[in-house]
């Protein structure tokens, strides 16, 4: 795994998009990581992370979730191993469509730094960020869940007392903001209060052309480079 560099911007298409959709953007988002020299995560679907990878040099391809297995018995389930031999080289735990208990998150991170994998783990209040600090991933993306796909973006308050908990915690986490960041003016705001990166999703993917907003949010992200 490259190594992480704030401040990096995180492209979460969900399930909003699949196939030749999903390939042009992740191509897009290659080119632009290479062009302003940024980290740029692409979150993407489990069936189509090996050909992402093989389309792509520049973007940190991260699956949208991982179990904690080990090879052998597990039907259904998503193997780590699978997931790394794809070519996923991060991925997103605890989202508010998929949470996990504080034990089996626990696992799971150590599942992933096993393999070297980067780990990206969703907390929605002050208190779960302050909690999930302590399993140390190295990544952590404050989003309060009633805000997810709102257009709505978190307070002030909120994401000055996350990243103040998360970093009084352990200084070496980078702090994501994730909820309601629709334009390239939240990437700025965001960073500005102390943040160390942003992702979106459906302000890009339902947008008129996807890969006009990709760029403004990249391109912002890139102007806070030091």
């Amino acid at each position: 795994m490259k190594k992480i560099r704030a401040p990096f911007f995180m492209f979460n298409p969900k399930s909003y998009l699949y196939g030749e959709k999903l390939y042009e953007l992740a191509k897009y988002a290659d080119q632009l990581a290479e062009q302003y020299e940024i980290n740029v995560f692409v979150t993407v679907p489990f069936a189509e992370i090996k050909i992402v990878n093989e389309i792509t040099e520049n973007i940190v391809i991260t699956a949208q979730h991982m179990d904690v297995l080990d090879p052998g018995r597990g039907m259904g389930a998503t193997l780590p191993e699978s997931l790394f031999f794809a070519g996923a080289r991060a991925c997103v735990l605890n989202h508010a469509e998929y949470p996990l208990h504080y034990s089996v998150l626990e696992k799971t991170i150590k599942r992933a730094k096993e393999l070297d994998m980067v780990t990206i783990v969703c907390a929605s209040g002050y208190n779960e960020a302050k909690a999930v600090a302590l399993l140390e991933p190295e990544i952590i993306l404050c989003e309060p869940t009633e805000l997810i796909g709102s257009g709505t973006v978190s307070s002030d308050d909120y994401i000055k007392e996350t990243i103040s908990a998360i970093k009084k915690t352990n200084q070496k986490i980078y702090v994501m903001q994730g909820a309601g960041v629709s334009t390239s003016e939240d990437i700025k705001r965001n960073l500005e209060l102390g943040s160390d990166a942003n992702g979106a999703t459906s302000s890009i993917t339902t947008a008129k052309n996807p890969s006009i907003v990709l760029k403004k949010m990249i391109e912002a992200t890139a102007k806070y480079k030091t």
